[in-house]
């Protein structure tokens, strides 16, 4: 087959779409001769990977499809792939007939059989992809990324992934073991496993198998000789049980960085959200897990300023924040979606100078936080997976509790694990000299 055609993917929103878009290539690669390009004029075929989760995504998707529109070569071809796709299907060729086929986030598996099909749109949500085994494509050579499940069965209020990846299936445990087995023969030493909501893995299998807890997956992936770290993302809090937790905090091969999406500290918007869970219970969870791991980092997302939010409110997730003392925040201002439930609140969104008020204040309070915990790690010295090297010297990589780290080095200490002695931080990163 020749392999002279080039593929140019451009991958928006999160780490599923960077894992759907490592499957789009390696399936183009193996059933049709294509070869990825990082140059958008020599591309013989452009995919866009879209988001619908992020800031005005059909405004952004358009906005992308029109400047490859025009940066294209002549003959190349315009695939639109992912949740703003499942969204919008075939109301995107209808508004821009240059593209040349639209499949959903649902429906990667078909990539192979439409690219070639002028005018196809698959974005069914009830397709299953649970037992399709993709081909294999890697752009991290010490780390690999794996699906754990499709879909998702929350109805958060302010959220669209149920109405673009559908409900949720979870992927065989033999399939994840095997591909992250196969990852790991091919120098991975780092698994990522994902999925919209991991930890209610295992409820629901195509196959009507009975059910298999994400515990139990935890267990049966750290088994794999040769694999050192697990990170997965995102759990749901709601789920984050006893036995997780334990399993979490004695298996040494988990990395002790877990995200915790909060959402907000609010029980009475936990609710308007559908969240399932109060502040009390977040805290409890947060709490148990600080005091079973001594060196545990959590990440969080936040939405301020939600459909009737009260400065109350707002002051219970200022609260959460300061007794958790999150290491990272994802934070965001809320901002109606379509197709969402929280649409029907309208009548209760909150002037625009209130929500960035907020978000000031809460990223003000999570600076000084950062602010003062991070020097105190100066002098420390720190075990970290070397991932890349930097045009300036410097190596890069992480700590087992997923902190980043600069050194001077080479490109011989890449993917090993060496210690390093902190010398200088900032709020989200540190520099040190290794030594050994």
């Amino acid at each position: 087959m020749s392999s002279n055609k080039k593929l140019f993917i451009q991958t928006l929103g999160c780490q599923m779409n960077d894992t759907d878009s490592q499957h789009i290539q390696a399936e183009l690669e193996k059933h049709k001769g294509y070869v990825a390009t990082q140059n958008i004029e020599d591309a013989d075929l452009i995919i866009i990977n879209t988001c619908s989760v992020r800031e005005k995504p059909v405004q952004k998707l358009f906005s992308e499809i029109g400047q490859f529109n025009k940066k294209k070569k002549e003959g190349a071809k315009i695939g639109v792939c992912g949740c703003t796709a499942s969204h919008l299907g075939q109301d995107i060729i209808k508004r821009a007939p240059y593209v040349d086929f639209v499949v959903g986030a649902r429906n990667i598996s078909k990539i192979k059989d439409v690219v070639d099909v002028k005018g196809a749109v698959e974005v069914s949500i009830d397709n299953d992809e649970s037992t399709y085994e993709f081909s294999t494509a890697k752009t991290n050579k010490y780390r690999a990324s794996v699906n754990i499940s499709v879909g998702c069965d929350k109805k958060c209020s302010y959220c669209i992934v149920p109405s673009t990846r559908g409900e949720e299936i979870s992927i065989p445990p033999e399939m994840i073991v095997e591909q992250v087995r196969k990852s790991v023969e091919q120098g991975a030493v780092e698994v990522m496993l994902l999925g919209q909501n991991v930890n209610s893995y295992g409820r629901r299998f195509s196959d009507k198998r009975e059910k298999y807890t994400f515990t139990k997956l935890l267990q049966d992936v750290s088994k794999i000789d040769g694999l050192e770290r697990i990170r997965f993302t995102s759990p749901h809090p709601l789920h984050m049980d006893d036995e997780f937790i334990e399993e979490f905090a004695k298996n040494p091969k988990i990395s002790k960085c877990i995200h915790m999406p909060l959402q907000s500290g609010s029980t009475s918007v936990l609710k308007t959200m559908k969240r399932g869970y109060s502040k009390e219970w977040f805290l409890n969870r947060a709490n148990k897990m600080r005091e079973l791991v001594p060196n545990l980092r959590i990440t969080t997302d936040i939405i301020v300023a939600f459909p009737g939010e009260t400065q109350e409110d707002f002051l219970d997730t200022l609260d959460v924040v300061e007794q958790v003392k999150f290491d990272q925040i994802f934070n965001f201002k809320y901002s109606p979606r379509p197709g969402t439930e929280a649409l029907n609140l309208k009548d209760k969104e909150l002037p625009d100078e209130i929500g960035s008020q907020r978000l000031i204040d809460l990223i003000e309070l999570h600076k000084r936080y950062l602010e003062e915990s991070m020097p105190k790690l100066i002098g420390e010295t720190l075990n970290i997976l070397v991932e890349s090297l930097k045009p300036n010297g410097e190596v890069s990589g992480y700590t087992d509790n997923y902190l980043q780290v600069f050194a001077k080095g080479s490109d011989e200490l890449l993917g090993k694990f060496v210690n390093v002695k902190i010398t200088d931080v900032t709020r989200t990163s540190l520099k040190g000299e290794v030594v050994n």
